[in-house]
């Protein structure tokens, strides 16, 4: 009886020490302060704003899924969300370009194993007021009017009446802005004189719907009309241009920033959406990363007007009215 008194009080021991164990570990703190799971807890995370309409149907859903997780969307400019994350204040940033070598390499001196990973495509549109019905434009004539070769309507028009032509972007330092910079002018800087820099993509909208004269610089996920599930249509409010790659520029040869287009390359300026992560921990951070990357989170890019990075898309023709 001694023994099995001595095996019984042991055995109850174990469980306790178990059990003690499994609830210490759902609720632990890391040494950092974290108690996130890839499903629960609370943490912030950043993303360019001109992806922001996007990034909110993915976070929105994610929450909805997985209720007991709170995302808290930080939208700022690109050069702001990099250093956030090289300094840790953030785990999961979301832009139009992947970590370098150099930037992976810092991280794995922190001992921190980084990841960067594409989740889809979106389009750098070109926007004009909704008087302005000279909506056709060439990557050349775009070039010259980044460059400060052409200033002027009549310039890029033949006859136009509209004057000097004015320049907004969202910010100086937004992916819109390092993507014209770096990719379509070859890394040379903006030497258009006439430039302006709006708050945000809003302000961009917002300024060009007031502005006859003005062209403005905008990710497509914000032009959108949420009225049509198709995404066959734009705001109403101003005109998207359309571009070709052309010498002359004429409605049959030049196209818009519509998801067909962007898969099969026939509109120029296709930005790469990428998610960062330096989550050590490889929870929230990760798990909503990695959701938008796979089958549910694909799907919400195609429905916001986005190409997905991943599934095979059947392409149908139809009419599109503008």
């Amino acid at each position: 009886m001694g023994k099995i008194h001595y095996y019984n009080n042991i055995y109850l021991l174990l469980v306790a020490l178990a059990l003690s164990f499994f609830s210490a570990c759902g609720q632990r703190k890391a040494k950092d302060g974290r108690t996130d799971t890839p499903t629960s807890g609370k943490i912030g995370f950043v993303a360019d704003e001109s992806f922001s309409p996007v990034i909110e149907e993915e976070r929105e859903q994610f929450q909805f899924e997985y209720p007991k997780a709170q995302l808290e969307p930080l939208y700022t400019d690109e050069t702001t969300g990099f250093q956030m994350l090289k300094d840790l204040r953030t785990c999961l940033f979301i832009t139009s370009r992947g970590l370098t070598d150099s930037e992976k390499a810092y991280f794995k001196t922190k001992r921190i194993t980084p990841a960067s990973f594409p989740i889809g495509y979106d389009g750098l549109a070109f926007i004009v007021n909704r008087a302005n019905n000279d909506t056709c434009i060439t990557v050349k004539d775009i070039k010259r009017i980044l460059m400060g070769e052409a200033t002027n309507w009549n310039q890029i028009v033949e006859g136009s009446t509209r004057g000097e032509i004015e320049l907004v972007f969202d910010n100086n330092n937004s992916a819109t802005m390092h993507f014209v910079v770096d990719s379509i002018l070859g890394g040379k800087n903006i030497g258009a004189k006439n430039v302006y820099a709006a708050k945000a993509s809003k302000d961009v909208v917002d300024y060009v719907e007031q502005t006859e004269n003005a062209i403005g610089v905008i990710g497509s996920n914000w032009l959108n009309d949420k009225r049509d599930s198709t995404n066959l249509t734009f705001k109403k409010d101003i005109h998207v241009m359309s571009v070709t790659v052309a010498d002359k520029a004429t409605p049959s040869n030049s196209w818009k920033p519509y998801q067909a287009y962007l898969l099969d390359e026939r509109y120029p300026f296709v930005r790469t959406i990428y998610c960062n992560v330096v989550d050590p921990h490889r929870a929230l951070p990760w798990s909503f990363a990695n959701y938008i990357s796979n089958p549910r989170g694909q799907l919400i890019m195609l429905k916001t007007g986005l190409l997905p990075y991943r599934g095979d898309i059947i392409l149908k023709k139809v009419e599109i009215n503008d």
